[in-house]
């Protein structure tokens, strides 16, 4: 995924059908705060969106432009940004004052963008259209800075733990539940598959670490007034990366993960090579893409905790955000509602593979009993954590702050406790400013 989220708070994309099966809630008529109708007439909403996410994106902003016509007589003008240029361009319009009145923001950016005052909050209108209780709480969590709400929820996904049913079935293992489970899984795995890998531990994919921190009980950071701290290098944390990165120390990933991306775990999955694997529920389409003959022969379950339940995995998606300069805030968010709820949610999650950020459109994909629908559902749910909500959480991802970490335990250049106190030292001071 293009942008990400992270500190552990349990929440709630899988393929086109999980979406499709969370049907339901009325459609997103926008109101003025929820009541009296927006009369935009004459007017013009500008709108930036990212290119990509979607493959039908053209066809069906031309559904929601005539939508948005029809209910509030203003017209729109939505502008596709590609995601690679897209913070640059945001930080210049914030800069000259020349952004749009709306656009989709990922979610370590909206804590950045309201942190420098470009965005307007939005909890009176989500207060007044009575949608609070039904958004999914990682989302709010990631859009939420200095207690208010700057992003609205719109699409996530979520990574699970992803297996390959033919190896797990011809190796006598059942999909794990517990740590323990996975290791005797990895184990079976490797003495009946002996040139595969049992399960892949990349070293060069930082939301694939975290579920073995939240799952151990520790944090990725935490804030104290205005301070942050990294918990990397907790006991509890320790625990987690020892146990993630301790099967690759007993030969059940392979020596060329170290470097590995989150794209190269797909690849190496989809030729039928690994066993199992901590993958997005956008990658089922993928996978099956790159290898029809995987159809059928690959599930998931949720990532466990130690002894059991969830572990906490990383949410990552995009809020649709308001900005301060917006001329007519009632038109914008009439906008932002049509947008993030009911009808257009749901066909947006269906074409682009991803969930929305409703609760209720998410009740009958729970109730699936689909092998790759059911378990990232349930992840998204009950197991979804957003990232750190500081405007400085970017400097950490450009830093490659984890992935270092990682890479220097993989290929044994230090020990757990040496490689974590020197991630956790790194984080705390660059999300409290420093370089």
């Amino acid at each position: 995924m293009r942008r990400q989220m992270w500190t552990r708070k349990t929440v709630g994309v899988a393929t086109a059908a999980l979406v499709a099966l969370g049907a339901a809630a009325c459609s997103g008529g926008s109101d003025d705060g929820g009541n009296g109708a927006v009369d935009g007439e004459g007017k013009t909403l500008d709108v930036w969106i990212m290119q990509g996410t979607n493959p039908s994106a053209d066809t069906f902003f031309d559904e929601v432009g005539k939508a948005f016509t029809e209910e509030t007589g203003a017209k729109l003008n939505v502008e596709f940004v590609e995601w690679a240029d897209a913070h640059d361009r945001f930080v210049t319009a914030i800069a000259g004052g020349t952004t749009p009145d709306v656009a989709e923001t990922g979610t370590t950016w909206t804590p950045e963008f309201a942190d420098a005052g470009a965005l307007a909050p939005l909890d009176d209108y989500v207060a007044d259209a009575g949608l609070g209780d039904d958004l999914v709480d990682g989302l709010v969590d990631a859009g939420t800075y200095d207690g208010k709400l700057y992003g609205m929820p719109w699409y996530a996904g979520v990574r699970s733990l992803v297996y390959n049913k033919e190896m797990f079935e011809k190796a006598g293992v059942k999909p794990p539940t517990t740590w323990a489970e996975i290791e005797s899984a990895a184990k079976a795995i490797k003495a009946k598959f002996p040139d595969k890998t049992a399960v892949a531990v990349p070293g060069d994919a930082e939301f694939t670490v975290y579920p073995w921190v939240w799952g151990a009980g520790g944090e990725v950071a935490t804030q104290d007034g205005d301070t942050w701290t990294s918990g990397l290098d907790s006991a509890a944390s320790q625990e987690g990366l020892s146990f993630w990165t301790g099967l690759a120390k007993d030969g059940y990933s392979s020596a060329g993960a170290t470097t590995w991306r989150e794209t190269d775990v797909l690849d190496a999955f989809a030729q039928g090579d690994v066993g199992m694997a901590v993958m997005g529920s956008w990658t089922p389409g993928a996978i099956i893409e790159a290898n029809k003959d995987m159809k059928g022969k690959f599930a998931a379950v949720p990532i466990p905790g130690k002894d059991g339940g969830i572990a906490p995995s990383v949410l990552g998606g995009s809020h649709l955000s308001m900005f301060s300069t917006a001329k007519d805030q009632d038109l914008a968010f009439a906008f932002i509602k049509l947008m993030t709820t009911g009808e257009f949610a749901t066909k947006w999650g269906e074409q682009a593979g991803y969930f929305p950020g409703q609760k209720s459109l998410l009740d009958e994909t729970l109730k699936s009993t689909d092998p790759l629908v059911a378990p990232f559902a349930k992840q998204f749910v009950e197991g979804g954590a957003s990232v750190p909500v500081s405007p400085n959480f970017g400097a950490v991802q450009a830093k490659l702050t984890t992935s270092t970490m990682m890479q220097s335990i993989l290929s044994g250049s230090e020990d757990v406790p040496t490689a974590s106190t020197k991630a956790a030292d790194e984080m705390s001071s660059l999300l409290n400013g420093g370089s």
